[in-house]
């Protein structure tokens, strides 16, 4: 029988703006469904923009991650402003692309997470773990005319997941591979990790979260070479040598040993764990540049840590292939390569392979709204610890008229 045509293929937008509180990273793309028995989509990259984020919003932001700071009326008003943040940064990335509003099938906005607590909290014979993303889907429908596909983590933890990972999902209809054994590590705030096993089914997918990506290394050059907010390319750690006390005190965190599925956060690896280290480095009179440079080889060998314990016992990788912010720090991604090589995984970045590691979240959510707009399961339940898949995402749509 003649394969069928592909459907038409759709304009959406994908926002993410993530643990690092960096900005808000705004992607087009066009997405090509695949025909009726077939498989795979294809997606392609139209415009892609970073709006860094004002001290003002950056540092209200921060301010909610304190549970104690983190008052209705605060939440409430963030909430709205970054919904206002978000629709502009939709209309630019828009333009960029030479598209217009009305070509535009649907918005998906991660949101900005404040506060993300999988672990079980059973009250009234109930299961009450939470998360909470701010950025209102609403404010961006109503300014754009678009329908915003928003708040995705929370269907999957009302079926017993962790809402975390979302990204494997869409990792999976992009680069799975009938030979290749793909790890897909992430390096934002936090990093997190896709296997995709060689010829995999999405039942043979996993992922999970490493531990800190960039949190601990920004946190401490926040307070170490203030007004500095990151280690930029890795040249504080390159000139800095590894604290081995520290290091050890370091890899002590009951996380790394946790059973999967598991996801973490800035509750665990926030400005209440750079405190500690701040404590730390002050009492032994530990030079900052070496201070900077253990915190950046604790990622590397935390990623390391959770293909050894986790990914190799059952998968043999050849490949791990590095997105998010950390893939431009020099000096981490010269950690992971002497730390893989015993265990013969290459390493490369989405640039290696003619992608680009700032847009892949931001991508990944416009596929995600996809999905939820054609009311389609977009998580992977293996992943996440879900009971079962569910369609991700509560849609806000613009009234247009009549």
């Amino acid at each position: 029988m003649d394969k069928q045509s592909k459907v038409d293929a759709a304009y959406l937008v994908g926002l993410m703006s993530g643990t690092s509180v960096d900005g808000i990273d705004a992607a087009v793309v066009k997405l090509s469904p695949p025909a009726e028995r077939e498989q795979g989509v294809e997606v392609e990259l139209l415009a892609f923009e970073n709006t860094p984020f004002e001290v003002q919003v950056r540092n209200s932001i921060f301010e909610l991650f304190d549970p104690a700071n983190a008052t209705i009326d605060k939440v409430g008003a963030m909430n709205m402003w970054l919904g206002e943040l978000y629709a502009q940064a939709t209309l630019s990335i828009i333009g960029k692309s030479g598209l217009s509003p009305s070509q535009i099938f649907a918005v998906g906005s991660h949101g900005q997470t404040i506060y993300h607590a999988p672990e079980e909290n059973v009250m009234g014979d109930y299961n009450l773990h939470c998360t909470v993303q701010i950025g209102d889907g609403a404010v961006i429908a109503n300014r754009t005319g678009i329908p915003c596909v928003s708040d995705f983590r929370v269907a999957d933890m009302a079926m017993g997941g962790q809402g975390a990972p979302l990204v494997p999902f869409t990792e999976y209809l992009l680069f799975s591979n009938p030979e290749t054994t793909l790890l897909m590590q992430n390096i934002g705030g936090i990093g997190n990790v896709t296997v995709l096993p060689a010829n995999a089914s999405p039942e043979g997918v996993f992922a999970f979260d490493t531990g800190p990506g960039n949190m601990i290394i920004d946190g401490l050059v926040s307070q170490l070479y203030a007004p500095m907010t990151m280690d930029v390319g890795g040249e504080i750690s390159a000139s800095g040598q590894v604290i081995d006390e520290l290091l050890k005190w370091m890899q002590q965190d009951e996380y790394y040993k946790m059973p999967l599925p598991k996801s973490t956060g800035r509750e665990r690896f926030g400005g209440q764990y750079v405190a500690q280290i701040m404590e730390l480095t002050r009492a032994n009179n530990w030079t900052a540049e070496d201070v900077v440079a253990t915190a950046t080889y604790l990622t590397a060998w935390s990623i390391v840590d959770s293909y050894e314990r986790y990914i190799a016992p059952k998968h043999q990788a050849q490949q791990l292939l590095i997105g998010g912010g950390g893939s431009y720090n020099k000096t981490l991604l010269r950690d992971l390569q002497q730390l893989f090589t015993p265990h013969k995984v290459q390493v490369l970045t989405q640039e290696d392979i003619g992608g680009n590691s700032d847009a892949k979240e931001a991508i990944a959510f416009a596929m995600l709204a996809y999905y939820t707009m054609k009311r389609l399961p977009n998580n992977i339940p293996l992943v996440t610890g879900a009971s079962q898949p569910v369609i991700m995402g509560k849609v806000s749509y613009p009234y247009l008229g009549r």
